[in-house]
């Protein structure tokens, strides 16, 4: 049986790994919400979801669902103390000010350039939904991206060069899929982390990107 290296939960925790104490951090929809379950014990984390909230919680217990309170995918959420609610244009003032440290986004592609593709597949039937993650990608200082390695139909996510139609061009700073965690930097894709019994090797022959190895203890 083949490695499979992180479940979706574990990406998330790995990411929050990452994220430095008392920032202001946008999540996407998918894997990137589950980040909000994990904050790293002695940090704060102060989530903002673009449709009015500053200060996202973490998912409600069942039954204790509020139905006017839900991040921007439509999800419940809870509210911390001390949160604000505010208008629409007024939460895209905040990521267009860049006053966001750090996003977490999905991806169906990545390119070795750090291009994100993340809203539509191209594809003549393809429902846009773009969101406001070409807002974000321009706004907030750091990007971070989340997704599976390669595709179901085993197709690498991380590209030479994006196929799908663009979310912005050069803007993903790091890349936590289900292998490894990857830089991208102005010498090429570098990778920082292995997920256990997962092999460099193992990860360079699912990617068609040349990739080096800098793990920093």
């Amino acid at each position: 049986m083949n490695p499979q290296g992180w479940t979706r939960e574990q990406m998330a925790q790995r990411a929050a790994l990452d994220i430095p104490d008392g920032s202001y951090v946008n999540l996407g929809i998918g894997i990137p919400e589950m980040v909000v379950q994990f904050v790293p014990e002695g940090r704060e984390f102060i989530y903002q979801t673009e449709n009015g909230l500053l200060g996202m919680g973490p998912d409600p217990q069942p039954g204790h669902e509020d139905p006017d309170l839900i991040n921007a995918g439509k999800k419940p959420v809870t509210a911390i103390p001390g949160a604000a609610f505010f208008h629409h244009a007024d939460s895209f003032v905040m990521i267009r000010g860049g006053h966001i440290d750090i996003c977490v986004l999905g991806a169906m592609q990545v390119s070795a350039s750090g291009d994100l593709a993340n809203w539509s597949t191209g594809a003549s039937d393809a429902i846009p939904a773009v969101g406001g993650a070409m807002d974000l990608v321009a706004g907030v200082k750091t990007i971070f991206v989340i997704t599976q390695h390669q595709t179901k139909n085993g197709e690498p996510k991380i590209v030479e060069h994006c196929t799908c139609p663009l979310t912005g061009k050069g803007v993903v700073d790091r890349i936590f899929t289900n292998l490894a965690v990857i830089d991208v930097t102005s010498e090429g894709l570098a990778v920082r982390d292995l997920a256990p019994g997962i092999s460099f090797d193992y990860v360079q022959e699912r990617t068609p990107v040349s990739l080096k190895l800098d793990i920093k203890k």
